[in-house]
């Protein structure tokens, strides 16, 4: 818990360093020769995950290693989380206790035990013996101690209790709806520790191949400077509007939100400057460090990163890391969005002064900063044309061509920072608060784009893996932090050249030890949700946990969605944002899928991610666990209960975006043309505007109730025009069983079908219905058809029987805990074929009238209010 000063003053930049340390890269520092072994075994950490990463890995690492770099993975962390974590806070900061010592080179000799013991494990079937199971247990503890002391004891405590379950899973004190028949010692670490199901699964697979290289690539970006460069843009180009410093807040978090895997870190590196100036202007110290916390969350959900969750969702949904990217953009952007919205209304409200006399048109700011992302968006997607006339012209020297024009660029945008001095942090707290020029300051730093730029390329364009995009990022910002202090010297004549280089590789060098420090919570991380999903694999609890959802929502769609929402809000509480998704997606995703399927509603995979990572992350904000608003208010000086309220309150967008996709896909761009994704894209803008002014209260001047109420009703109606389509126009028309066969024959090919069957459930006998989708993609006859399909109906008296689908065909599988072979027969209970519908767009005529009607009578109002202050 944080404690803040009676005064009301935040924490000191020291103490607000040792915050961001301890939560994420480890409060001990020990000094001279074990401070140097302790640099030295990050370094080499970060050095071998670029090797990992690098194109000829093959050739110089040895296939041993590679084959087992998860194990080495988790042994770096298990080792550095006991040397840089402290186990209590009374214990030493600057010197090792020799049981530290004791439990890192331990934790890492088992982390490595499948390394040193492969060729038995394999002979054995990589089945336990004896002395695996022993060994195992122990790698289990170790790992739950690390992960108390890098992330807090809520990880630590959950996983213990899967641990728990599994072992004792059998006894009579565990409800019999969650029972299952428990697993020996020997199974269950067989399961977790020596196989691929449980510690090291996808989950440290996936940190092990791309999450520690963008950690890493986050930290030299930082360490560049471009962490300063982006904060002083976003105030160069928004500090003056009204409200200035919480909208540069929200901006210069968004910008450093893309790249960092830590909402906390992001709140103290921007917030030690922004919420200082928020409370200047007007805002109280909870609701500057709500603004904070708001938009560093937020940028978890933004890609290309999103906490490293990105890259889990790809393992786990099984598509493209670029359609995983595609499908976030839209709802992430458009938080951010509102969030600038919130800030500006509240500005409004409240009448805020602004920083400075320069006088700013907002329209003129919008517009320019739209021109810099649109214009930054072309060249990321330009770059490929002349590297495509270069691969053709050159086909076997075009890399070493195309990396000296790219260097070439490098050296002139260096050659343009040099015209003007190097960036240094402002003081938030001074009397005068000058505010930067964008047309003095934007030349400083605009060498730091070309990371990103090759990012994205690669990405995007290539889509080259995430693993060797961020290895061709990293390596350019080698080259940046090693040669910018040399070339703006000799640029400017500055002389002192070697100490320039000097400089450059101390800063490379700091840079790759640090990304390896802020890689040991989310190391830990993934081998303790390891377990968590090994668990899931082992016990089946996956199932109970829809089945008590069911049982709790009875069956209601959107009080199921509620539920799980707050299942997931409390299963990521206190949990880093990579842990945390892969706990609630490995327990809740699956949940909604079978649900929702039960109740006809069919929701692509990302979606269901999309939804249960939304609610996990908000985790960080909601009191009592909300981490983030701890940290926030640290910065602030105020009440930390009272900033995750009211952060939670500015975050209900957040909150709403997930129930609005998982029943309108086109929000994640699924199945929509580029020109649909343009208007849907403004007309969800518009939809998450009208929201936030319902929300707030205000919209062109303070709303009254039912003017609220309406701006919510038409957002909804922005984001569900099907909703209200489908009460104008049913989209489905009845069938009479009787009359099933003969219209499955009729119908046209590209119009789907419903069907509702009920029977019996395997295990219990019970009645149950199950929703089925039929799509006719082969076959014109209804046999035909229905054979395609591998399913089978027969008639007797006034129903229709259905048969056990064929096996292999995916209703095989969906159908597989129904009893077909019971005294009581599985039977058709209902069927509906898709009809033409109107454009659902129709809606938007209406909706847009009452925004208009809503629209003038507040702009009749506001100019009356404005006459009478007059």
């Amino acid at each position: 818990m944080v404690k803040n000063s009676d005064n009301g003053r935040g924490l000191s930049e020291a103490e607000l360093q040792e915050l961001v340390a301890s939560s994420d890269a480890g409060s001990r520092s020990p000094e001279g020769a074990v401070g140097l072994f302790l640099a030295v075994v990050a370094l080499v950490w970060s050095v071998f995950q670029v090797a990992l990463a690098s194109p000829l890995s093959n050739y110089i690492l040895p296939s041993d290693l590679i084959n087992n770099s998860r194990q080495l993975h988790l042994a770096f962390a298990l080792f550095l989380a006991f040397m840089a974590y402290p186990a209590l806070k009374s214990s030493p900061r600057h010197k090792i206790p020799v049981q530290d010592w004791i439990l890192g080179i331990l934790g890492a000799f088992i982390a490595l035990y499948g390394f040193f013991f492969y060729d038995k494990i394999v002979a054995a079937g990589g089945l336990a013996d004896d002395t695996d199971k022993w060994v195992a247990l122990v790698g289990v503890l170790i790992l739950f101690e690390g992960t108390r002391r890098a992330l807090g004891p809520a990880m630590a405590i959950i996983a213990t209790i899967f641990m728990l379950y599994v072992f004792f899973g059998s006894s009579d004190w565990v409800p019999e709806v969650m029972r299952w028949k428990g697993a020996s010692l020997k199974k269950a670490m067989s399961h977790m520790w020596i196989t691929s199901e449980g510690v090291f699964g996808i989950a440290l697979g996936v940190s092990t191949k791309f999450v520690f290289l963008f950690v890493l690539f986050g930290a030299l970006l930082d360490k560049a400077g471009a962490g300063n460069y982006f904060i002083k843009m976003a105030f160069g180009a928004l500090g003056h509007l009204k409200g200035g410093p919480a909208k540069a807040a929200v901006v210069g978090s968004a910008a450093t939100g893309l790249i960092s895997g830590s909402s906390i870190a992001n709140v103290v590196t921007t917030g030690t400057f922004t919420i200082p100036l928020m409370k200047r202007v007007g805002f109280t110290s909870e609701q500057a460090g709500s603004v904070e916390v708001a938009s560093s969350v937020n940028g978890q959900i933004m890609p290309p990163v999103m906490g490293a969750a990105a890259f889990l969702m790809v393992e786990y949904v099984g598509i493209s890391y670029v359609e995983v990217i595609t499908h976030a953009f839209l709802p992430a952007t458009i938080s951010y969005i509102a969030l600038v919205y919130i800030v500006h209304l509240e500005a409004v409200k409240r009448n805020m002064p602004t920083l400075g006399n320069k006088v700013v048109s907002v329209g003129r700011t919008i517009g320019g900063m739209a021109a810099f992302f649109a214009g930054f968006a072309a060249l990321c997607y330009g770059i490929q044309y002349p590297v495509r006339w270069v691969t053709a012209l050159v086909p076997e020297n075009a890399g070493w061509i195309l990396a000296l024009m790219l260097f070439m660029a490098y050296v002139g945008l260096v050659w343009l920072a040099s015209k003007t001095d190097d960036l240094v942090p402002d003081d938030p707290n001074s009397e005068d608060v000058e505010l930067p020029e964008i047309a003095e300051i934007y030349k400083a730093g605009l060498y730091y784009l070309l990371p990103i730029v090759v990012l994205v390329y690669f990405l995007m364009i290539e889509q080259k893996s995430p693993g060797l995009s961020a290895f061709w990022a990293t390596s350019l910002l080698f080259v940046i932090l090693l040669t910018q202090r040399p070339l703006k010297a000799i640029f400017r004549n500055a002389g002192d050249y070697g100490e320039k280089v000097k400089l450059g590789i101390m800063d490379l060098i700091a840079g790759l030890i640090e990304g390896a420090r802020n890689m040991i919570g989310i190391g830990l991380a993934t081998a303790t949700a390891g377990i968590i999903v090994g668990t899931v694999t082992l016990t089946g609890i996956g199932q109970v946990m829809a089945d008590l959802v069911e049982l709790i929502s009875g069956g209601n769609l959107i009080l199921m969605l509620i539920f799980v929402g707050m299942l997931s809000l409390i299963l990521g509480m206190g949990l880093p944002t990579t842990a945390n998704y892969i706990v609630v997606s490995s327990l809740m995703a699956g949940v909604v899928v079978e649900l929702g399927a039960q109740s006809g509603l069919i929701v692509p995979l990302i979606a269901v991610h999309l939804f249960v990572f939304y609610f996990g992350i908000m985790a960080d904000v909601t009191p009592p666990v909300g981490l983030a608003s701890f940290a926030a208010a640290a910065v602030s000086g105020g009440d930390a209960i009272r900033t995750g309220f009211i952060a939670f309150f500015y975050s209900l967008r957040t909150v709403a975006l997930p129930f609005f996709f998982i029943f309108n896909t086109d929000l994640l761009l699924i199945d929509v043309t580029w020109w649909q994704g343009i208007i849907v894209f403004v007309v969800a803008t518009i939809a998450i505007l009208v929201f936030t002014a319902g929300t707030m209260g205000w919209f062109l001047t303070k709303s009254r109730i039912w003017e609220s109420v309406a701006l919510v009703l038409i957002a909804f109606a922005l984001f569900r025009p099907d909703f209200f389509m489908d009460q104008v126009q049913p989209p489905y028309r009845d069938v009479a069983p009787a009359a099933f066969t003969e219209t499955v024959g009729s119908v046209d090919a590209d119009k789907e079908m419903r069907i509702v069957v009920s029977g019996p459930d395997f295990d219990t006998g019970e009645p149950k219905e199950r929703t089925l989708v039929l799509n006719f993609n082969e076959g014109t006859t209804a046999d035909e058809r229905l054979d395609a399909l591998g399913l089978a109906f027969m008639v007797e008296g006034d129903q229709l029987l259905m048969e056990e689908p064929f096996p292999g065909t995916p209703y095989f599988d969906k159908m597989s805990d129904f009893d077909f072979y019971g005294d009581q027969p599985v039977t058709l209970q209902e069927a509906k074929v898709r009809v033409q519908q109107l454009p659902q767009e129709l809606m938007f005529i209406p909706t847009f009238i009452l925004l208009g009607f809503v629209a003038f009578l507040q702009s009749r109002r506001a100019k009356t209010l404005r006459e009478v202050s007059a």
